[in-house]
């Protein structure tokens, strides 16, 4: 009985280098997905950001016309660096309605006069309730919802320039 004791050390270790012999090699994923994808939006109502910018409620997206939903913040970097694509986005025809999140109005006016206002409408989330009923982790994250409300696509993190296409076709595809 006590020579088997002296094997279950060794046996433990030799399951601890198998289990990370397996899991070393997949591919690592940083990003917490939405669960939402495919589902209507929740209700939701926020208040407006800005006094010349409509507010952003949850009715607004099921009017049957597909749109951006970004959600950005003044003091993140990666969403000022997104910037010049959202500019580039709306050029191409998308409407983009905006989440700021936990933000003072005179920090986002300084931020979209410095870097563009691609916004239909933006509406002011202090405490980010919308962005956790989405299922987003950050900031920035931009779904895709169709003209039903539901939630088609989640892009994580900062929209790059060979995002652009991408992005058109998934809400064209919305749009069908």
């Amino acid at each position: 009985m006590t020579r088997w004791r002296l094997w279950i050390p060794l046996l433990l270790f030799a399951g601890f280098i198998g289990l990370a012999a397996y899991l070393l090699p997949q591919p690592k994923d940083d990003f917490v997905h939405s669960r939402m994808i495919g589902k209507a939006m929740p209700f939701f109502q926020l208040p407006q950001a800005l006094p010349d910018k409509p507010t952003v409620t949850s009715a607004i997206f099921a009017d049957g016309k597909p749109r951006l939903l970004n959600i950005f913040a003044s003091w993140c970097v990666p969403c000022a660096a997104e910037a010049p694509q959202l500019q580039q986005l709306r050029q191409a025809g998308a409407t983009i309605v905006g989440v700021d999140i936990r933000d003072r109005s005179e920090d986002l006016t300084r931020f979209l006069a410095q870097n563009g206002d691609p916004y239909q409408a933006i509406g002011a989330d202090d405490v980010s309730r919308v962005q956790f009923l989405l299922g987003s982790s950050g900031v920035p994250e931009t779904f895709v919802i169709d003209g039903h409300g539901v939630i088609t696509y989640q892009h994580i993190g900062d929209i790059r320039a060979d995002d652009v296409p991408m992005l058109l076709a998934k809400l064209r595809e919305a749009g069908a």
